[in-house]
């Protein structure tokens, strides 16, 4: 009983772990597409230069 309970457990970690690591891809692709959309669509500043589109 208790391997089949360790087996299952196992099982179940990995999937969750497959899981959120292919959200998390997602997440990560959406994020590049946003900051290259952000950084090719940034105004130009005073003096004709392209100012940085963030903050810091």
């Amino acid at each position: 009983m208790v391997p089949l309970l360790l087996v299952l457990l196992l099982a179940l970690i990995l999937f969750g772990a497959g899981f959120a690591l292919k959200a998390l891809w997602w997440i990560a692709v959406i994020v590049l597409v946003i900051w290259l959309v952000g950084f090719f669509a940034r105004p130009a500043a005073s003096g004709g230069r392209r100012s940085r589109w963030y903050r810091w």
